[in-house]
C-alpha cells in the first residue's frame, strides 16, 4: 500500500473526481489502480467562497517495485503506507492469581477495562453511578422536573461526562505507538460510524454514545471482565505504601494490588479520600466562565461565507483565544454546534453547566464555554483541594443567581458589557433545561473573570462578526473545563507516593477529552498489564 496525501478537490466532486485526481497524482493508468481507501479528509477554508476538500488517501496499484520507488522519489506527498495497527504488550498468564480493579466507568476506565480484558487480565470495574440508560432516565428527570440524583447524573455513571456531550473525538495528543488509532477503531467496533477514523474533527452525539457504551461494556464482560454499579470506592486499602485493595460504600472489601483510579473530574469526595490516604495530589490549573450561545446560522455565515448550509459542512464551530491586559487568557472550551446547554452538577445545592449536541447538529443555537484560565495562585489556600473549594463556592453562588431551583443565571452580552441585569430576552433563545433566570453574572463569578470576559468579547467579534452581539446569551457558570488536582505518577504510571495505584485519565489530571481520556487508560492498561506480569 501507499499513502497519497494532499488530494485537494471541491465540496461537490463525485468519487469518480476522487479515483481521477488520485490516478494524475499516482501518474498511473486506471487498470493498474487496485483498491483504495481515504484514511483522512479535512478542510481548507482559508479562502472564503472556495472551500476545499483535502485528502490522505491509501491505495494498491500494480506497479512493480522500481517504478514504485520512483514514484516515491518523484513526488514526496508519496510514501508507502505505514502498518497502523495496534499491538498489545502483554497476555495475562494461564495461572492468573488476582484480577485488577478500575475505578470508574468513563471513557478511561472503559478503555483500560477493555485493553486489559483483551490481554487476559479479568478486570473488575466499579462504578459509583448507574447504567448509562437509567442514568439517562435520571439526567432528564432533573433536566426537566428538576429531581437531582447525586449519584446518576451528567458527571456520575457509565459513559463517564463525555456521555452528555458533542461526543467529540479528536486531540493535539501524539500517536505514535497507535493507541488513538486504537480507541477510534473499537468505537466503529461498537457501533461508531466508520467515519470517524478519517474525517476533520469526528465526533459521535449524545444519543449514539449511549449503544456504544453499551457495546463496550458487553465487549468487556464477554471477555472475562466485570463491571458494578452503585458500587462507590469508599476507602483505597493500603499497607505499607501498597494498595492491597478496595472498600466499597456497603463495606464489603475487594483484594487486589492493582488499582487504577479513573474517577473523572468531579469525584470530589473520592479526592479527598485518596489524599488522606496518603496518595500524593497537587493543584493543578483549570478554567470557569459561562456557555454562550448564539444562532448557528451565525457561526455558519461566518467561517464559511457563501457555502454555509452545504451538507458535507454541516454545522461550523469555532476556536477562539484572546490574552488580556490583566495577563489572563480568555478561550472558547468545548464548542457545541447545533446543540443545547445543559445542567451539569454533581452536588445538591449548585449549578454547573456544559454543552451537549447529537449527531446531527441541528439545533438552532451554537454555544461554547467562554472561560478564563487561573492557577493554582488564585486558589483560596494552598491545600492541594482548594481549587475544588473554589469550584464550589462559584457553583453556589450561581445557584444562588438563579433563584435556588437549579435554574441558571443568565445574561445577555450586550447587558453584561454594559455591566447591568439582563431583565429582557432578544432573537436568541437560551436552551438551558431546566430553565435560566436573567440577572448580572458578576454576582457569581470573580471580578478577574468578569473583566477578562469583557476586554475578550470585543475582541472575538473582530473575528467572528456578531460574537458580540447584544442579545446572545450567557449562562453560568462553566467550573468543571478540567481536573482542579493531578494525582503525580511516575513512567511506570504508578502514583509516586502508593504502589500498585494507577491515577488515570481526566480527574487525575492526565487527559482532557473522551479521546485524550481514552488513550490513557490504553496507555495505563499497558503498564498494569507489564507489571503484573512482573510481579511489581
Amino acid at each position: 500500500m501507499i499513502r497519497v496525501s494532499e488530494i485537494t478537490l471541491p465540496l461537490d466532486h463525485s468519487d469518480a473526481d476522487l479515483r481521477a485526481a488520485l490516478l494524475r497524482r499516482l501518474r498511473i493508468s486506471d487498470d493498474e489502480l487496485g483498491t483504495y481507501a481515504v484514511f483522512k479528509r479535512s478542510l481548507d477554508a482559508r479562502k472564503r467562497g472556495n472551500i476545499l476538500l483535502v485528502y490522505v488517501v491509501d491505495a494498491e496499484t500494480s506497479l512493480d517495485d522500481e517504478t514504485l520507488l520512483e514514484q516515491l522519489k518523484r513526488d514526496q506527498k508519496i510514501r508507502l503506507t505505514p502498518d497502523t495497527t495496534y499491538q498489545m504488550v502483554a497476555e495475562a498468564p494461564p495461572d492468573l492469581q488476582e484480577r485488577p480493579i478500575v475505578v470508574g466507568a468513563g471513557p478511561c476506565g472503559y478503555f483500560a477495562a477493555l485493553l486489559l480484558a483483551q490481554m487476559g487480565y479479568r478486570p473488575i470495574v466499579l462504578e459509583r453511578g448507574q447504567a448509562v440508560r437509567q442514568r439517562t432516565k435520571d439526567t432528564f428527570g432533573f433536566w426537566r422536573q428538576r429531581e437531582f440524583d447525586p449519584e446518576s447524573n451528567v458527571q456520575y455513571g457509565e459513559g463517564g461526562a463525555g456521555t452528555f456531550s458533542d461526543g467529540k473525538l479528536y486531540s493535539q495528543i501524539k500517536d505514535r505507538k497507535h493507541q488513538g488509532r486504537k480507541v477510534l477503531t473499537e468505537f466503529v467496533n461498537a457501533g461508531a460510524r466508520p467515519e470517524i477514523l478519517y474525517v476533520y474533527r469526528p465526533h459521535i452525539g449524545t444519543f449514539r454514545l449511549v449503544k456504544i457504551v453499551e457495546h463496550l461494556r458487553a465487549t468487556i464482560t464477554d471477555l472475562g471482565g466485570e463491571i458494578r454499579f452503585g458500587s462507590q470506592v469508599s476507602e483505597l486499602l493500603v499497607e505499607s505504601e501498597q494498595v492491597q485493595g478496595v472498600r466499597l460504600a456497603d463495606g464489603s472489601e475487594i483484594a487486589s494490588r492493582y488499582v487504577v483510579m479513573a474517577v473523572g473530574h468531579s469525584s470530589r469526595d473520592t479526592f479527598e479520600m485518596l489524599l488522606n490516604k496518603g496518595v500524593l495530589i497537587e493543584p493543578k490549573p483549570f478554567s470557569i466562565g459561562v456557555r454562550i450561545e448564539h444562532p448557528q446560522s451565525m457561526i455558519d455565515k461566518s467561517q464559511y461565507g457563501p457555502q454555509a448550509g452545504h451538507e458535507i459542512l454541516g454545522s461550523a464551530d469555532y476556536r477562539l483565544v484572546h490574552h488580556c491586559k490583566n495577563a489572563r487568557s480568555v478561550y472558547s472550551f468545548c464548542m457545541c454546534p447545533g446543540g443545547t446547554v445543559l445542567a451539569a452538577t454533581s452536588e445538591a445545592g449548585r449549578v454547573v453547566t456544559n454543552g451537549m449536541s447529537q449527531y446531527s447538529r441541528v439545533e438552532h443555537n451554537a454555544n461554547a464555554g467562554m472561560v478564563v484560565g487561573i492557577t493554582p495562585e488564585d486558589f483560596p489556600s494552598d491545600d492541594p483541594l482548594a481549587g475544588i473549594e473554589l469550584q464550589r463556592k462559584i457553583e453556589t453562588l450561581a445557584f444562588q443567581a438563579g433563584g435556588g431551583n437549579y435554574d441558571a443565571p443568565a445574561q445577555l452580552v450586550g447587558d453584561f458589557l454594559a455591566g447591568r441585569p439582563s431583565t429582557k430576552l432578544g432573537e436568541v433563545i437560551p436552551s438551558y433545561k431546566p430553565a435560566v433566570k436573567l440577572t448580572d453574572l458578576s454576582e457569581c463569578l470573580p471580578d478577574f473573570v468578569i473583566a477578562a470576559m469583557r476586554e475578550a468579547l470585543p475582541a472575538f467579534d473582530r473575528k467572528i462578526k456578531g460574537y458580540a452581539r447584544p442579545d446572545a446569551v450567557m449562562t453560568g457558570v462553566e467550573t468543571r473545563t478540567s481536573s482542579p488536582i493531578r494525582m503525580t505518577r511516575g513512567k511506570d504510571f504508578q502514583s509516586l507516593s502508593i504502589r500498585g495505584l494507577f491515577p488515570a485519565g481526566e480527574g487525575a489530571g492526565y487527559a482532557g477529552g473522551i479521546l485524550s481520556a481514552g488513550v490513557d487508560g490504553v496507555k495505563v492498561a499497558e503498564a498494569v498489564a507489564l507489571a503484573m506480569n512482573e510481579g511489581r
